[in-house]
C-alpha cells in the first residue's frame, strides 16, 4: 500500500502538526481515495495486530486482546484521518492501561492521565472516591480534597460519562477506576469541566475546572535542590526525568554538593507523571552506589510468545561522583509518581536502600517504545516490557514502606504531609546511625 499523496492535507511528516494545532473540520476539507481510505483501514488491522504480539500486559485478559471487542473499534467504519485517530484511541483505551496512547492527538481526543489529570479516583464500594488532589492544580485550587465522591461530570453521572466512553465495556472496580480518571480529565482535554462532588458530610458542590491542557505554570527547571539546617539535601523533580537536559542539570547540581555536609536526602518525585528514560534515572541514582547494583528487572513477554523463550534481564546502576553512597536516602511518591518516576523510586529502595514515603505510585506499567504505523506514520506508545522491582515485585505494585494518605503539598496552605513524613523518618535514621 502506497503511503499518502505529498499534496494530501493528510500526508506524512504532516499529520502531527495537523492534529495537534488544527480543528478536527480542518481534516476533511479534502476527499481521500479509495487507496487512501484503503491504507487507513491497513493501519487500524496494523494496530489491532500490534496489540497481539507485542503489549506485555496480555496476560491480564486472558491473553487475548480486548480491543478487538471493544466499544468504538470498527475498521469498516474508518473513512478519515480522524476516524483513524479515534480508532487508535479506542482500541488503546480498551487495555484500560494509561501507559497505551496514541502519540499525536487533537482537541477532539481525550485527555491523557496522569500526565494532566488533577484528581486521583478510585471506585470504592460503587462510588468515585477522590483518592488523592494533585498540587497546585485547577482541582486544589477550587479546594476539592481527598476523601469527596465525584459524583457528576458536566451535568451526566460518573457512570454514564464512562459507559459513553469507547473502549470499554468498563467491568469492575479496577476498570472503572481508570475509566473514571480519564472522564475526569474531561470528555474533551481542552475544555472546561463542570464536576460535581459530595463531600465527606453530605454536601453538594458543583465546580467548573480549567482543563489542565491550558495549565501554563512557571517551570523551574528538572531538578532543584535545597540544602536544610541539618544537612538534609532535598531533590525535587518536576516532572524532568525525560527532559533532554536532565542530565546536565543533575551534574551541574551535584558539582555544587560537598557530600561531607550532607547528613542525608529527600528526593521528592511525586510529580514525575511524563516519566523519563533510564539513562537519565540512573545519572542521578548513580551519586547513591558505590559499587555496580541492580535497580530494576525486566522481561519480555512477547518473546516468549514469539518462540516459547522466557527473555529476562536485571539492569545495573554504575557508581558516580560525587559519592553520597553513605548517606540515608527517603524517596517521597505519590499518584503522580509515574513510569520512570516509580522506576526511580523502586531503584533507590533496590540500590540505595531508601525508604519509600507516601502513597500508591501511578501503577503505569512496563517500558514503553514507539511503534509507527506503517501508512501513515503516526506513532503508537505501548508498553512492550514488563518491568519489576529486583525482587520480583512487579513496578506496577510497589507500595511505600511508610504509608502517607494525603502525600501531596498544598501551596495555599503550606502544608505539606508527604514532606513532614519524609523528614521525620530520614532524621530517624540519621539519629539512629
Amino acid at each position: 500500500m502506497s503511503a499518502f499523496d505529498p499534496g494530501s492535507i493528510v500526508k506524512r511528516g504532516l499529520l502531527a502538526a495537523l492534529f495537534v494545532f488544527a480543528p478536527a473540520t480542518s481534516l476533511a476539507q479534502e476527499a481521500l481515495t479509495e487507496e487512501q481510505i484503503a491504507g487507513l483501514r491497513s493501519d487500524a488491522e496494523w494496530l489491532l495486530d500490534l496489540i497481539d504480539s507485542r503489549y506485555a500486559y496480555l496476560d491480564r485478559f486472558e491473553g487475548q486482546n480486548p480491543a478487538r471487542n471493544a466499544r468504538g473499534v470498527d475498521v469498516q467504519a474508518i473513512s478519515s484521518a480522524q476516524d483513524l485517530l479515534t480508532f487508535g484511541e479506542c482500541a488503546l483505551m480498551a487495555l484500560k492501561d494509561h501507559h497505551a496512547f496514541m502519540g499525536l492527538s487533537n482537541s477532539t481526543s481525550p485527555g491523557l492521565a496522569p500526565s494532566f489529570s488533577d484528581l486521583w479516583i478510585d471506585q470504592v464500594e460503587g462510588h468515585y472516591v477522590v483518592a488523592e488532589v494533585r498540587a497546585d492544580t485547577p482541582a486544589q485550587r477550587a479546594g476539592v480534597r481527598p476523601g469527596w465522591r465525584l459524583t457528576t461530570i458536566n451535568g451526566d453521572s460518573v457512570d454514564t460519562q464512562i459507559d459513553r466512553l469507547c473502549g470499554g465495556p468498563f467491568v469492575g472496580p479496577e476498570e472503572r477506576s481508570f475509566a473514571a480518571r480519564m472522564v475526569s480529565v474531561g470528555p474533551q482535554r481542552d475544555k472546561d469541566r463542570l464536576l460535581g462532588f459530595e463531600t465527606p458530610n453530605g454536601e453538594r458542590v458543583e465546580l467548573t475546572l480549567g482543563s489542565m491542557y491550558a495549565e501554563n505554570q512557571p517551570w523551574p527547571g528538572p531538578i532543584t535542590h535545597a540544602i536544610l539546617d541539618d544537612g538534609v539535601l532535598v531533590l525535587t523533580v518536576h516532572d524532568g526525568l525525560g527532559e533532554g537536559g536532565w542530565m546536565s542539570a543533575v551534574n551541574a547540581l551535584m558539582a555544587e554538593i560537598s557530600p561531607e555536609d550532607v547528613t542525608g536526602v529527600v528526593l521528592d518525585l511525586r510529580d514525575t507523571p511524563g516519566g523519563g528514560g533510564t539513562d537519565n534515572a540512573r545519572t542521578l541514582m548513580g551519586r547513591f552506589v558505590d559499587e555496580v547494583t541492580f535497580y530494576q528487572r525486566h522481561t519480555r513477554p512477547d518473546v516468549e510468545r514469539m518462540i516459547g523463550v522466557p527473555r529476562s534481564w536485571v539492569e545495573e546502576v554504575s557508581p558516580l561522583e560525587p559519592d553520597l553512597s553513605d548517606v540515608p536516602v527517603v524517596v517521597i511518591v505519590g499518584r503522580w509518581t509515574g513510569s520512570m518516576g516509580e522506576g526511580t523510586a523502586i531503584g533507590f529502595n533496590a540500590a540505595a536502600d531508601a525508604t519509600l514515603v507516601g502513597t500508591q505510585m501511578a501503577q503505569l506499567r512496563g517500558a514503553v517504545d514507539d511503534f509507527p504505523l506503517p501508512f501513515t506514520g503516526w506513532t503508537v506508545k505501548l508498553p512492550f516490557e514488563a518491568l519489576y522491582h529486583v525482587d520480583g515485585t512487579p513496578r506496577e505494585e510497589a507500595v511505600p514502606q511508610i504509608l502517607v494518605p494525603d502525600v501531596e503539598a498544598n501551596p495555599t496552605t503550606g502544608e505539606d504531609r508527604g514532606m513532614d513524613a519524609a523528614l521525620e523518618a530520614l532524621r530517624r535514621q540519621i539519629a539512629e546511625r
